[in-house]
């Protein structure tokens, strides 16, 4: 691998070696469009939002407790809520990297700060679960405790606070933390893990920071300890949190989604800064075969409920998806770890499909309610939750101000802060645009050369993206644009500063030259609508086609169709090509009309058979219309509804035949319908 020098310091992950060179958050600046209105949203509500509800459920009033000697009876909140302020702070901190020094920021994370430090311990530990008088021991629960958990995001807070503003208070306490688990979990210490993974990320990313080669060390100890039975067997088998195999021997992420990819995000960053290419093809062979077989058209992964857990290959069924946020949020980070690696556009394509639909759909437009699991397909319309106390995480039906466990929307407070640092990146021949949206960004090639970009775009809603030169060296260099992996099939365009066009294929499209300053490269994407089926295994949709636009799935709701109906009377044509409709309910992307049909009503009361042979002519008493699809994202943002993405098709699947006569005799697979909680 290749090594990095990074130009920045303000980087979310800053690995020394790898294809590309990120670039950081003072090097790229998101300044309008659809992530703009996101980010600011997330700035001005979210992270106050985040801040209000810990204090009212008591989680940040924990650490107080602690120091106080009143946490065995005063404690609030599950084992690991002490890992969601950690992750507020992380998420303040890259925000506050974009604003000037001593921005109001900067005295939230010192006031919350003063909170934390007195319930650290002398020898590191800190954790308000465990380790006080009429606690549990520390490390008693290894399983289940999350201790290593929470200092992993304690550690990421630390890191974006250092790169951010330099190092305070809470980069000294998350490095007593990091050495006290060097000195607890060393070789001849404590020689286990924690049931989920994080803390591996976390010292990479110290190490990294601080170039002590003993939190690197440490990282790849967890990493080669998983998958030894160092952990109890739980209900769900070893499998559940990755100790069933050691992770170069696995084929495939498996068990708990958040845990598996971040284990899977831990591996990569051991194996780049230790230089092991057979941990990384590991890994990337395990992103293959997740994206292939077990992944939603959203980019979201998990279809158990009861366990939170990957599926087997492709039970993937839309009205159980799980598809939790947090593992959306995972994903993205595993893969922006194997672009930076291998520089490879595929692991861009899906960032960009999981971003747009997974980490944008979980938060409503005021940033103060969130999805924690995201469905393809609602069968009954939500109800609003109470606002004054906090959901069930995955049963809430409509976006929830907080939940009992609320992971989710502080990790997506900070992905939203450090989305810009996923947008670029650099090597010693050029610059690479891997995300599309309104931006400036400034850097400096080999040598020393200054480069600044001015990107306009009004993607996704348009497929336009010029890239304008506002200084360049005077040499060749290349500028690298990629092209969507969706636009295959259609037909992409590059225009040359000189209006020379060319197509595209899907993958990545250069420009080698002298660029001179006002020179504009304008990349020309087609977003039109288009229908796309499922593979024929994922038996939970055979028969139904689902529609897409540029990076965005789309989906019918309830709301847009007459006369009471649901989305369960939807019958679409997919031999008719959907057409862009009027605006919709998310301005920066508008809907989508699609022939079809709408089903008679179906009274409550019909106690009609349900089935009919398969060569019975279709029902004459339909309503042909047009029937309007809306982004995924947004959906639920009107009120209740019923949803769907994959819509039943006016005509039997009779490709599906065969294999249907072939599957009949087999047993049931139990796990194909999991069990709510």
């Amino acid at each position: 691998m290749r090594e990095n020098k990074a130009r920045s310091s303000v980087l979310p992950v800053a690995p020394t070696r790898g294809r590309l060179r990120p670039l950081g958050l003072d090097e790229v600046r998101i300044t309008g469009g659809f992530w703009a209105r996101r980010r600011h949203v997330n700035a001005t509500a979210t992270l106050g939002h985040c801040r209000d509800w810990m204090e009212r459920v008591g989680w940040t009033g924990n650490f107080r407790a602690a120091a106080e000697g009143r946490i065995h009876r005063d404690r609030r909140g599950r084992e690991f809520t002490d890992a969601d302020v950690y992750k507020l702070l992380e998420a303040m901190a890259w925000e506050a990297a974009g604003q000037g020094a001593g921005a109001p920021l900067d005295a939230e994370i010192a006031a919350l700060t003063e909170v934390i430090a007195p319930a650290q311990e002398p020898d590191g530990y800190l954790n308000t679960a465990f380790g006080a008088p009429g606690q549990e021991p520390r490390y008693s629960d290894l399983e289940w405790g999350h201790e290593l958990y929470c200092y992993g995001y304690l550690v990421q807070a630390g890191v974006a606070q250092t790169r951010a503003r330099g190092a305070g208070e809470l980069a000294k306490i998350a490095r007593r933390a990091a050495d006290h688990v060097c000195a607890t979990f060393g070789r001849g210490g404590i020689e286990r893990v924690c049931g989920h993974p994080e803390i591996e990320m976390a010292l990479v990313e110290l190490a990294r920071l601080t170039g002590e080669q003993r939190y690197l060390d440490q990282a790849a100890l967890f990493v080669d300890r998983r998958g030894h039975g160092t952990l109890a067997d739980p209900e769900f088998g070893r499998a559940y949190y990755q100790d069933d195999m050691p992770v170069p021997d696995a084929t495939v992420l498996r068990g708990h989604a958040v845990r598996a990819l971040y284990l899977a995000a831990g591996a990569v960053d051991v194996a780049v800064e230790t230089g092991d290419e057979d941990l990384l093809a590991a890994v990337v062979r395990q992103w293959e075969a997740t994206v292939a077989r077990r992944t939603y058209l959203t980019g979201g992964m998990g279809s158990h409920h009861r366990d939170e857990a990957f599926g087997d290959d492709f039970v993937l069924p839309p009205d159980r998806a799980y598809s939790e946020t947090c593992a959306g949020v995972a994903s993205v980070m595993l893969s922006w770890r194997l672009l930076l690696a291998t520089g490879e556009p595929r692991f861009a394509d899906l960032a960009e499909r999981t971003l747009f639909n997974v980490v944008a759909t979980s938060p409503s437009d005021d940033g103060r309610a969130f999805f924690y699991a995201n469905t393809l397909h609602r069968r009954r319309r939500g109800t609003t939750p109470a606002t004054d106390t906090d959901s069930p995480r995955a049963e809430s039906s409509l976006r929830a101000p907080w939940f009992a466990v609320s992971c989710c929307p502080t990790n997506v407070a900070r992905t939203l802060a450090q989305l810009p640092g996923y947008l670029a990146t650099a090597d010693d021949h050029g610059v690479q645009l891997h995300q599309y949206a309104d931006s400036e960004i400034t850097t400096s090639l080999a040598g020393g050369h200054g480069v600044a970009l001015r990107v306009r775009t009004d993607y996704p809603s348009g497929g336009q993206v010029a890239v304008r030169i506002g200084r360049s060296p005077d040499r060749p260099w290349t500028l690298s644009l990629r092209v969507p992996a969706w636009t295959a099939g259609a037909t992409a365009w590059l225009v040359d500063p000189d209006g020379s066009r060319r197509v595209v294929a899907p993958g990545t499209a250069e420009i080698t030259r002298v660029f001179r300053p006002g020179d504009e490269i304008r990349l020309e994407l087609p977003v039109a609508p288009r229908w796309t089926r499922a593979d024929q295994r994922i038996d939970a949709i055979r028969g139904t086609a689902a529609v897409e636009r540029g990076p965005l799935v789309y989906c019918a709701e309830s709301v847009d169709l007459p006369d009471g109906h649901e989305v369960d009377a939807i019958r679409v044509d997919p031999s008719a090509r959907p057409t862009d409709g009027p605006a919709g309910p998310d301005e920066a992307s508008g809907t989508v009309v699609v022939a079809g049909e709408l089903l008679a009503h179906a009274e409550a009361t019909d106690t009609a058979w349900p089935y009919e042979p398969l060569d019975r002519p279709l029902a004459s008493d339909t309503d042909r219309t047009g029937i309007v699809l809306v982004p995924y994202h947004s959906w639920a943002g009107r009120g209740p509804s019923t949803m769907r993405v994959w819509l039943p098709t006016a005509e039997p699947d009779r490709a599906a035949e065969p294999e249907l006569r072939e599957e009949k005799d087999r047993p049931a697979d139990p796990d194909s319908t999991p069990k709510g909680r």
